[in-house]
């Protein structure tokens, strides 16, 4: 199974703290849920996209394990934010939490019973803070839809996406 999730975030949470500690909360929530780690990507420090003036983010990839089916994981994640408090404002707004489906099982998706998601991921493809952890845990992926390589999405990247792994 190739099941991988996106994580972020770029504020502190009121309980858990800086980003870091509140993603690996999520994960441990995810694991009670059902969703087990299988590995995880370094984490990355990386810039907003698109730039703006809101403090960078925290950002990783993590393959998991599950028996959930993409609905039914995907509410999972909207359910893990929720109770980590995330409030959907604005696209591209600061979060406490972000959790993403990027890819299941090489699937496409379109989900318009929970909002409207797609698998894969719609934007993973222009996205560095996606690209570089999701490499670190899948250098062999291919984009289901296009076939390109992991490596050659990311040589195709947009310039000027910063992003730094975290000893």
């Amino acid at each position: 199974m190739s099941i991988y999730i996106g994580l972020g975030a770029n504020l502190p949470h009121p309980e858990f703290g800086p980003p870091i500690r509140t993603l690996r909360r999520a994960l441990s929530s995810l694991n009670d849920r059902g969703v087990r780690l299988v590995r995880r990507s370094p984490w990355y420090r990386t810039a907003p996209v698109p730039a703006s003036d809101q403090p960078w983010y925290v950002n990783a990839v993590a393959q998991v394990a599950t028996g959930l089916g993409p609905d039914a994981l995907l509410a999972t994640l909207h359910g893990v934010e929720d109770l980590f408090g995330r409030v959907r404002s604005v696209r591209d707004a600061p979060r406490l939490i972000d959790l993403d489906l990027l890819d299941y099982n090489s699937a496409h998706k379109i989900f318009n019973n929970i909002g409207l998601s797609i698998i894969p991921h719609v934007r993973l493809q222009d996205r560095a803070f996606v690209l570089l952890p999701l490499r670190d845990v899948a250098p062999n992926w291919h984009h289901p839809l296009t076939g390109a390589s992991i490596d050659a999405l990311i040589a195709a990247l947009p310039p000027g996406q910063m992003a730094e792994r975290l000893p």
